[in-house]
């Protein structure tokens, strides 16, 4: 076998493990839901607040280091962070705020610029909480097999969110 007959089969190699992985699903969505105490109106004010999305960031409770730089109003729409940390760099921005829903944009760079989301609804004598995750993974193939992983990435993070969100409500 000559090294021309190793390369050809290489990058034929390649070649198929890529053209598989953009099967792969382009879109991911990861979501974790929570029942407690509290109310509709307090989980939206503090998701929809940056002081106040601080005492239920999964991130802080991760990296002590982690350092935010809050910019934009107090609260609504325009609020937002910039972050830096062990996880990475980037910026969360309040997009939309509704009677039950906050939705933000964050920038990660050339990580993406995923989008989250938290709802609230009344539960019995609480509220329902839904926190998720959607990324677009492109048409990078190295992305959608990142992107079979998100789940149990970003899931771990979403389940402290919403305990930390337990305790501050």
């Amino acid at each position: 076998m000559n090294i021309m007959t190793i390369a050809a089969g290489g990058i034929g190699i390649v070649a198929i493990v890529a053209a598989g992985a953009m099967l792969l699903p382009r879109h991911v969505h990861v979501e974790r839901q929570a029942k407690f105490d509290g109310s509709v109106e307090n989980v939206i004010r503090l998701a929809a607040s940056n002081e106040g999305y601080q005492r239920f960031n999964p991130y802080l409770s991760a990296d002590p280091d982690l350092k935010i730089t809050h910019f934009g109003p107090v609260s609504g729409k325009g609020s937002g962070f910039r972050f830096d940390g062990k996880d990475g760099t980037g910026s969360q921005t309040v997009a939309e705020v509704t009677d039950n829903r906050v939705r933000y944009n964050i920038d990660l760079g050339a990580m993406g610029k995923p989008v989250q989301t938290i709802m609230a609804k009344p539960f019995g004598n609480g509220v329902l909480v839904t926190w998720s995750m959607d990324a677009d993974m492109g048409m990078n193939p190295v992305a959608r097999i990142i992107g079979l992983f998100m789940d149990g990435m970003i899931g771990k993070n979403l389940e402290k969110g919403l305990s930390n969100l337990a305790s501050a409500t």
